[in-house]
């Protein structure tokens, strides 16, 4: 059952609605450098997954569909019909999920650090009953290391130490809720049913989808889906190379 999610909205009322859907253990502030940026173009709506942030968490397991129908939920709440949508890693996936979907409610799609099949779900059952014996602070360390270059870590300790902070307040069962849907997610068949115009963008360093396998695989089985790897760059892209993928953004969503 789909549930009312947090949200942030910015820019014109008018403008084309845009999406922002984030990594699994992060708040719409993991989005601050986009919005900031597009605001003057979009209306841009940032939102916090079931179980993270200001979100519901109801018991899990969840599955992408009920990730995918809160997204839809939220566009109905809005009174939005079509939209705009980018989402990183988890976020990502549930744009694949809207693509196969419910690729009726889309415009223009954007997946960043994502992947079609997340890998073996026995590592994702494993990280759910961690997180709910510990807490998600049990696993910040790990991710964090996952998601910044080590050059860029060092040098801007401030920022890893807040998304780090985001991962250990999270709700213990919205994430492992969330880590069963990764779980089960594997769309590799049916990525050529998505219609909206893709833009790929895959990080050169990301330990935790690699470009190989993951990227360049959406961007081989989405028709006419446009790939861009950036260099020195891990898992969280949208941070750690802001401007470029503002860019980036702003021309797909633009065209």
């Amino acid at each position: 059952m789909s549930v009312d999610v947090h949200y942030t909205q910015s820019g014109p009322e008018g403008a084309p609605p845009l999406v922002l859907a984030g990594s699994l253990g992060t708040t719409v502030r993991m989005w601050e450098p986009q919005v900031a940026a597009l605001s003057a173009r979009f209306r841009v709506i940032a939102m916090d997954h079931r179980g993270h942030g200001r979100s519901p968490a109801p018991d899990g397991p969840y599955t992408m569909a009920d990730l995918g129908g809160d997204v839809v939920r939220l566009l109905d709440r809005l009174g939005i019909e079509r939209a705009h949508y980018a989402g990183l890693s988890i976020g990502g996936m549930v744009g694949q999920w809207l693509g196969v979907h419910a690729s009726d409610r889309l415009d223009r799609l954007a997946l960043l650090a994502t992947s079609p099949y997340a890998g073996p779900p026995t590592a994702w059952h494993d990280r759910a009953a961690l997180v709910r014996a510990q807490g998600a602070s049990a696993v910040a360390d790990t991710v964090v290391g996952r998601w910044f270059t080590p050059g860029y870590a060092r040098t801007h300790p401030d920022e890893a130490a807040l998304l780090r902070d985001q991962i250990a307040a999270t709700d213990p069962e919205g994430y492992a809720g969330c880590c069963e849907a990764v779980a089960g997610h594997d769309v590799r068949r049916d990525l050529p049913a998505v219609t909206a115009p893709t833009l790929v963008v895959g990080g050169a360093d990301d330990p935790a989808t690699p470009v190989e396998g993951h990227a360049d695989l959406i961007a081989e089985r989405v028709p006419g889906a446009r790939l861009v790897v950036l260099d020195d760059a891990a898992h969280l892209l949208s941070w750690q190379h802001s401007a470029a993928v503002n860019t980036l953004l702003a021309d797909h969503f633009s065209t």
